[in-house]
């Protein structure tokens, strides 16, 4: 791996090399021109961008990338293992219609929003991830175990939500052993909070420290993986992410047991993250930057928005996208031109008229600021096979908007 020199600029390579590119009409040229960028990096081995690929810093959000022996933290993203989680109840459809006042105050009673908050006292929830003795491995891991721990089974702010809806199976799923027809379901979408943020800072402004990048690739700046900050953070990143994952638990064992619900099954995937993978023969650190893992027969969970239908899928294990699908249906619209250019009574609308009860959330995440959803699976049907379809019904999110920053 070439390093800095003297305090030297470490050069891109002087083509983009080609990488794959799905529904690329729909995807923005910010997105294409971070992802031609990363495809210089003298690391880059392979990439692929995702059909809800749009603009974020550093990797594209939707952006895949595959390099040989780095981690770029800002290939992972902030939110380190921001993930996707579902479960599928014994609850038939008809018990949700009959009883929506329920589960609505449920919803409410069992989850908290927002960026910075927390549980306090006999409010916290236990969970072995807590005991995890990596939270001692680096004097800034134990700094941060008291936020985590306050943080444990809490959702972020922007786009983060848990929601109640309908699931239907189209026939049989073998593998799941669930039988046709249309079931409940809680899907929760949330990472690692301020644990997870504060490492994707500090690991970043260290890498940017010791890998001099071009301007226009500063933010795509690296640690080897053979030095001791490379390692670290490797290491933070895995607990970060087992940490997102027990937060999801936490919210599900809570509503499992506050509306008395046999789980039929679970599915759920992390999509910012990065993996050692396989790749032509070679172990390669994969980057899915909001991209779902899609190996051969893997499952996934892919959101559309609040009125739009979500998917459980499986991979189909295509290796042009990195064994890799999108991870939702992506924005069409900025955060701050969602606020200016969508009313209130748009919003009420669209909401009344898909007969979703909506608890928080800004008009920053209206449903007409993201793409279509079912034109991004078409764009992606080499990549994945649906499983089942998913209806959100009731749906909270933060109330202020708050990002965890």
């Amino acid at each position: 791996m070439e390093k800095e020199i003297n305090g030297t600029e470490i050069p891109l390579k002087t083509h983009t090399a080609e990488y794959a590119r799905y529904g690329e009409t729909h995807i923005e040229e910010g997105a294409r021109k971070q992802m031609d960028i990363a495809m210089k990096l003298p690391v880059t081995v392979a990439g692929a961008l995702m059909p809800d690929a749009h603009q974020g810093y550093g990797l594209p959000i939707g952006g895949v990338l595959a390099t040989r022996n780095a981690i770029i933290p800002y290939g992972v993203g902030v939110d380190i293992g921001c993930r996707m989680a579902l479960s599928i109840f014994d609850i038939p459809e008809s018990h949700f219609y009959g009883n929506e006042a329920k589960y609505k105050r449920e919803l409410i009673a069992h989850t908290k929003f927002g960026a910075g908050h927390g549980f306090h006292g006999r409010e916290k929830s236990d969970h072995a991830i807590m005991d995890n003795a990596d939270f001692n491995a680096t004097a800034m891991l134990k700094q941060l175990k008291d936020k985590a721990y306050s943080q444990l089974g809490s959702s972020g702010g922007g786009n983060h939500f848990v929601e109640w809806g309908i699931i239907e199976f189209e026939k049989k799923d073998e593998v799941l052993g669930i039988e046709k027809g249309k079931y409940l379901a809680l899907l929760s979408h949330s990472g690692s909070r301020g644990l997870g943020a504060t490492l994707a800072g500090y690991y970043t402004k260290l890498a940017k420290e010791v890998c001099k990048l071009p301007q226009e690739a500063a933010n795509l700046a690296y640690l080897d993986m053979n030095t001791e900050a490379g390692q670290e953070y490797w290491l933070a990143m895995n607990l970060a992410g087992d940490y997102a994952s027990a937060c999801h638990q936490v919210i599900h064992d809570k509503l499992s047991k506050a509306i008395g619900a046999n789980v039929l099954a679970k599915v759920e995937n992390h999509h910012n993250f990065a993996w050692k993978e396989l790749y032509n023969g070679e172990e390669v650190i994969v980057h899915r930057k909001g991209a779902t893992p899609a190996g051969k027969d893997v499952m996934g969970i892919i959101p559309g928005s609040m009125t739009a239908p979500g998917f459980l899928v499986r991979g189909n294990g295509e290796e042009k996208a990195i064994n890799s699908a999108a991870h939702g249906a992506g924005r069409q619209m900025s955060r701050s031109k969602a606020t200016k250019s969508i009313s209130k009574d748009e919003m009420r609308k669209v909401l009344a008229d898909h007969n979703v009860t909506l608890i928080g959330a800004g008009l920053d995440e209206a449903p007409m600021a993201y793409k279509d959803i079912n034109r991004v699976m078409e764009a992606q049907k080499d990549l994945v096979h649906i499983v089942a379809r998913f209806m959100p019904k009731i749906v909270r999110m933060a109330a202020d908007g708050s990002r965890e920053d």
